[in-house]
């Protein structure tokens, strides 16, 4: 009963004119540049904070979040039609959101993206606001053991992803965790494969890597084809509405993708990207 009255009193100020206005303008804001490839949620955010300081809270706090949204969803748009990821948990939707724009369906690609983030967003806010301290004593049970299991499970997931040969799936798994070496240690703060390179010291970006071996990589390869074979490919976006028969493919994935992200997200430090990659394997 009390988060009834939670949830009203909250829905009761951000129904306000001025506020949807203002969570309309952040959505607005975080979808264009969140397309941009390479500036994700958190960029984004940094980015127009400066925008909302004039702002009453309620009213900023309504259109950072928007921003945030519009961000989340802006980097599935450049995946989708240009095969470039916007941010890190965008990457899984350049395998086959690409191949539907390149097939002339990149308007129902856009659609399924953006109505299975919505549904799943409010499901998760929804869950988060009703089961919020189980849900956190869940959280802190969760040990160096439990983070281990969970690794582990994302490289085999890796596997089962990767088409076909098995040797050189477990070749870029093992590529990908010594990539993950270069960087600061956390735990002892020394600079790890950084080769005195101060841009080395944060590591290197997921977001990179992925814009290498989706975008540029596909564009490296394209040119050194001879001009007569390079493909020349315009996404049109025609057609935004799926149609039945892609509602009836779409909705249990959605369902099963917002359940798997929920109990994912609970877990910190996993994040949207996490979620993401278990979705995709599961499907």
């Amino acid at each position: 009963m009390e988060l009834i009255q939670h949830l009203s009193l909250g829905f009761g100020v951000a129904f306000t004119p001025i506020n949807l206005v203002y969570a309309f303008v952040g959505c607005l804001l975080g979808t264009l540049i969140g397309v941009l490839p390479g500036i994700g949620p958190v960029a984004t955010i940094a980015m127009l904070l400066p925008a909302t300081y004039a702002l009453p809270p309620v009213s900023a706090l309504i259109m950072l979040a928007g921003i945030y949204y519009g961000a989340q969803y802006g980097g599935s748009t450049t995946a989708i039609l240009v095969n470039l990821p916007g941010e890190s948990s965008s990457v899984v939707t350049c395998i086959d959101g690409y191949q539907m724009a390149r097939k002339g369906r990149a308007g129902p690609a856009l659609a399924a993206a953006g109505l299975g983030s919505f549904f799943a967003g409010c499901v998760g806010t929804l869950i988060l606001a009703a089961f919020a301290p189980p849900l956190t004593e869940l959280a802190f049970k969760f040990g160096p053991a439990e983070y281990f299991a969970l690794m582990i499970l994302g490289l085999i997931g890796a596997v089962v992803l990767a088409s076909g040969s098995l040797l050189k799936a477990i070749a870029m798994i093992v590529l990908g965790l010594l990539l993950g070496l270069v960087g600061t240690d956390v735990n002892s703060g020394v600079a790890r494969f950084s080769f005195d390179i101060p841009e080395l010291t944060d590591g290197i970006g997921f977001v990179v890597i992925a814009m290498g071996v989706f975008g540029y990589g596909e564009i490296i390869s394209n040119l050194a084809q001879p001009e007569d074979d390079r493909e020349v490919f315009t996404a049109k976006v025609t057609g935004l509405w799926p149609t039945k028969e892609d509602f009836k493919n779409m909705t249990p994935a959605v369902l099963r993708g917002t359940f798997l992200g929920s109990a994912l997200g609970i877990l910190p430090g996993g994040g949207a990207l996490l979620a993401a990659f278990a979705a995709y394997a599961l499907e």
